[in-house]
């Protein structure tokens, strides 16, 4: 148990910068945002399905466990849909840093429904954590205004995915449940969830054009869900919550990366400044976790 908490964290980073990744995907592939949402979670479904046969692995017995999973994958599902069109609408560096917000609804849930109690230098790593956020976002809302419905959609994917790791928290809290079929009951339960919404909003870009858009959608649901996701999954009942919001801002930090030298993106000393705050933010939260 102690060797998995060890683990835990650097694997939770690992599978943030496999998660940012993603962005890109989502960016050039013609397919809408809520569709290509549905075929990640589809393909996932299917490679989970047989990893979990392959391990001989079984589905919970207690029915709460089994519920808290599929809500699990019904957040999940709404969330990958909201990241998706508010990178749309504001691209990949401010949708990722936008839904990196889930830190305040997970250090909130924790504290209200959890009893996690901050202490002082977990609270001065929430504060910093929020001003590198705020540093790097202020520039890009500046001269993004006119994207409002991606801040805002970015904002309610943030919700959708602190509400989808507090049920697989709960999963765990409720029965010890195999990483695979955790995963086969969220992936399949969002494409389920996301059937109707990708025909009915994304009828016109619902299939890839393409086999390469084939490809790289294949690639989307079988990394960045399966192994991305799945190690995200496998982190979270090892840390509290608050320690989870604070190692997923990784990822922001990551698109800021991307923007800076893949998409060729101006990125201000200012911005490079917040996202350098954040890092720290995310050491303070660790240290006191392992002390």
């Amino acid at each position: 148990m102690t060797t998995n908490r060890n683990y835990a964290a650097p694997m939770l980073v690992v599978g943030c910068v496999l998660f940012g990744l993603g962005s890109l995907i989502v960016k050039f592939v013609p397919v809408g945002g809520y569709a290509i949402a549905f075929w990640r979670l589809l393909i996932a479904s299917f490679i989970f399905y047989g990893l979990m046969k392959w391990k001989k692995q079984t589905f919970p017995k207690n029915r709460k466990a089994l519920w808290f999973g599929i809500f699990s994958g019904i957040f999940l599902a709404f969330d990958l849909a909201f990241w998706h069109e508010s990178i749309y609408a504001v691209g990949p560096g401010i949708s990722t840093l936008l839904n990196s917000l889930q830190i305040f609804f997970l250090a909130t849930i924790g504290f209200f429904f959890f009893a996690e109690r901050q202490s002082k230098l977990q609270l001065l790593s929430l504060l910093l954590a929020v001003a590198g956020v705020v540093m790097i976002t202020g520039d890009e809302l500046q001269h993004n205004m006119a994207g409002i419905y991606g801040v805002i959609i970015g904002l309610l994917s943030a919700a959708m995915l602190a509400a989808s790791m507090v049920m697989i928290k709960q999963v765990h809290q409720t029965e010890k449940t195999a990483l695979f079929p955790l995963m086969f009951i969220i992936s399949l339960s969002g494409a389920v969830a996301l059937i109707f919404p990708s025909l009915l909003l994304n009828a016109e870009n619902f299939y890839p054009t393409s086999w390469q858009d084939w490809g790289l959608i294949l690639i989307y649901g079988a990394i960045m869900q399966c192994v991305a996701w799945g190690m995200i999954a496998y982190a979270i009942p090892y840390l509290s919550l608050s320690l989870t919001g604070l190692l997923l801002l990784s990822e922001p930090v990551i698109a800021l990366v991307i923007d800076a030298f893949y998409l060729e993106k101006a990125i201000t000393l200012w911005q490079w400044s917040g996202a350098g705050i954040t890092l720290l933010a995310i050491y303070l939260g660790s240290l006191k976790s392992r002390h």
